[in-house]
């Protein structure tokens, strides 16, 4: 099992990785409702490194993405389900809209999205790729998104 950790120890921790020769992949996300997708998304990005990091919005940071109506699930839930996974070893929520300041943080060797990003529009890629790193995008399970799941539900009650 991960561990949900602050900004500042992650950067301690990502020092010591760094020290140990430790590939490092980093993403990001809301994981508002935590389906297949986001296993096998976490899944995919865990083989291309050593150690996964994940960034997780805090619950302000959503609803100033997505809408007040979300997130379904709070920051401190949504985080420790992501910790339990095997293949995520730290989760770090941030504040902001982005991952940048987080990124440049903790400058992971591999930054990792979903597919639905192209690789230039990837907040951080200039961070990793200026410090040797690479960028990377992994194709989405089709029709399997929080989005779809709330759609679903919502569609149950009116029938």
């Amino acid at each position: 099992m991960g561990d949900v950790v602050t900004r500042a120890k992650l950067v301690e921790i990502r020092e010591t990785l760094k020290r140990e020769g430790r590939k490092v992949v980093f993403t990001n996300g809301c994981f508002d409702i935590v389906h297949r997708g986001h296993v096998e998304y976490l899944t995919k990005a865990k083989s291309l490194g050593d150690v996964l990091l994940v960034g997780m919005n805090t619950d302000a940071s959503v609803r100033r993405l997505k809408g007040m109506t979300r997130p379904i699930v709070c920051q401190d839930d949504r985080a420790l389900v992501l910790a339990a996974f095997r293949v995520v070893d730290y989760v770090c929520l941030f504040d902001e809209d982005t991952p940048h300041e987080l990124i440049k943080a903790v400058v992971p060797d591999v930054l990792v999205k979903g597919s639905d990003w192209t690789i230039d529009s990837i907040v951080g890629k200039d961070i990793v790729e200026a410090a040797g790193g690479n960028v990377q995008t992994i194709v989405f399970v089709p029709n399997r998104s929080t989005t779809d799941i709330i759609k679903k539900i919502a569609d149950s009650k009116t029938h």
